[in-house]
């Protein structure tokens, strides 16, 4: 089994990208310390052969935990502005946040399979259901995305 600072190493990069394609950058540094830190908590895993998948689905669980809290949460403001705030020009984004509305599992089934770069095989895994599940799950979440930005 290989020290657990070689494997942060190895995966760091894709975990990082992975975490901030699914909650945004403000939110990814603290999902991805809760990642490595349940990662720790539990290394070396029962099976050795797809420590990528491991993570990842480590890391799509926190990202989620991230959507569920937010969700409940209120956000305080002192008064409610009277004009749109526009916070820059649409573009990439405006994709990755379309791709955070998504429902949890397609959400999760496009990050996983195009942001994490996993099989559809590893994504089932990660999710925890078939292979075909998770394709369809991509390509309904794939499909919406398309008609959204399209339109």
């Amino acid at each position: 089994m290989i020290p657990f600072q070689r494997f942060l190493d190895e995966q760091r990069d894709a975990v990082w990208r992975f975490l901030v394609a699914a909650v945004g950058r403000d939110a990814a540094d603290d999902c991805f310390q809760e990642t490595f830190l349940a990662a720790m908590a539990a290394y070396p895993p029962r099976h050795d052969r797809n420590l990528r998948g491991w993570v990842l689905t480590i890391a799509n669980n926190k990202a989620l935990d991230h959507h569920r809290a937010r969700a409940r949460r209120a956000v305080p403001v002192e008064e409610v502005p009277e004009v749109a705030v526009w916070d820059g020009e649409p573009g990439e984004d405006e994709v990755w946040a379309r791709v955070r509305a998504l429902p949890d599992k397609q959400r999760a089934a496009v990050l996983l399979r195009y942001a994490g770069d996993l099989t559809h095989r590893q994504v089932a895994a990660a999710l925890g259901c078939t292979e075909e599940a998770a394709r369809r799950s991509a390509h309904e979440g794939l499909k919406k995305l398309r008609l959204e930005v399209t339109r």
